[in-house]
């Protein structure tokens, strides 16, 4: 059989500017980047308060790697669960104000086995239209009645609940959205699922470690206790710097995960180095405030730069930050115009987003200075002159 018609389908996606090329990153995750021997100024990442190549960070994984060697080498129900995966389910547990935890291996596989291990063909989900893939997949999986409303629109949701006769309800949102950077309005969202006797779920892995008073996230931003947001997810891979994701809320919840959840069940657990590190990262994050202090003050003036320069925005408060370009040729173009002037700043376009709602996905981290903000500022200066910004919406 042909691959020909594979290959036209790559032909048309290169022709439309949506083609997607890896490159290879050769140094650690820091404000600084080696990309294919070039010298770039990272604003791509998610390391949003600069531990993934913390020295106490990479100590403790580099200990336990000697103590526990390097795979997890069975699933968590056979022999896989060692104490650093133990000891950083309770400690997170804690942190977030939840009764339990429990590890999965990415964000993906999370929200996808508690999805499926909560809701059957009888059930219902809902979920915001600008969720996350894995949650959209989570849910079309599940064979529960899929819905979707309006974008952060709570009258949206609740003329859904109103109709819907299902068993169980699950209401799922992003708490801060990936690629627009705003965040649920998850109060109303809590209120509106308990009216409807719906569970809501929030996927946190962008709030994890930066909002709130200790970082606790979105939950800790808005005071939501375990009944308001019964499941929440957070990731490791992001503010922690290592690699993996959580589920916390109550015992129920997690008992019902560890015999239901088939991504939880039929994987190899994440490597017992990552849980020691994580921990580590934990400490971290609850120690030092200063970093999510210091990201919030380049948030705050990267937008007032902008503004300057007459730059469009999207209304966002974290350290995710896009500029709205519009074209996806030209928002590659802008990308790669930045590349040559030592700044990395990736390009997103559909359909991660919508078809000419393409935008540079700006990205902080506690570990970048003020200079560094000034020499992405600098760069987007000069780009503003040689290129036409022009977002038509």
């Amino acid at each position: 059989m042909s691959f020909d018609n594979l290959q036209q389908i790559l032909d048309q996606r290169k022709q439309r500017s949506l083609y997607r090329r890896r490159e290879i990153l050769q140094s650690p995750q820091s404000p600084k980047i080696i990309v294919a021997g070039k010298t770039l100024l990272n604003f791509s990442s998610n390391d949003y308060l600069g531990l993934a190549n913390h020295p106490r960070v990479v100590e403790s994984f580099k200990l336990a790697a000697d103590e526990y060697g390097v795979g997890g080498g069975a699933s968590h129900l056979v022999n896989g669960h060692s104490h650093h995966h133990h000891e950083l389910e309770l400690e997170l547990a804690e942190f977030c104000n939840r009764s339990r935890a429990l590890l999965f291996c990415s964000g993906y596989m999370a929200n996808v086995g508690v999805i499926n291990a909560l809701l059957g063909k009888t059930d219902a989900v809902f979920q915001d239209k600008l969720n996350h893939a894995s949650l959209l997949d989570g849910g079309l999986l599940s064979g529960a009645k899929f819905q979707r409303y309006l974008h952060n629109d709570v009258d949206s949701l609740e003329k859904k609940l109103v109709r819907s006769t299902a068993n169980r309800k699950l209401v799922v949102t992003d708490a801060v959205f990936s690629m627009d950077g705003n965040i649920a309005n998850l109060p109303a969202l809590a209120d509106k699922a308990l009216q409807h006797n719906a569970w809501l779920m929030i996927d946190d892995a962008h709030g994890i470690g930066v909002l709130g008073e200790t970082g606790a996230g979105c939950s800790e931003l808005y005071k939501l206790s375990e009944q308001q947001v019964p499941v929440l997810m957070g990731t490791l891979g992001k503010a922690f710097g290592t690699s993996g994701a959580f589920v916390a809320g109550s015992d129920a919840l997690i008992e019902t995960l560890i015999q239901f959840s088939r991504t939880y069940i039929y994987t190899t657990s994440m490597p017992p180095a990552v849980a020691a590190a994580s921990r580590t990262s934990l400490k971290l994050i609850q120690k030092e405030s200063w970093r999510r202090e210091h990201l919030q003050l380049l948030i705050s003036r990267f937008k007032s730069g902008c503004e300057q320069l007459g730059l469009v925005l999207l209304p966002s408060d974290t350290a995710i930050q896009p500029i709205m370009i519009g074209a996806e040729h030209t928002a590659v173009a802008i990308s790669e115009k930045l590349s040559s002037l030592g700044v990395q700043v990736k390009a997103i376009r559909t359909p991660t987003v919508p078809l000419n709602q393409a935008r540079l996905r700006v990205t902080f981290s506690a570990a970048h200075s003020l200079d560094d903000l000034q020499q992405l500022l600098a760069a987007l200066a000069t780009v503003v002159k040689e290129i036409k910004f022009e977002y038509p919406y």
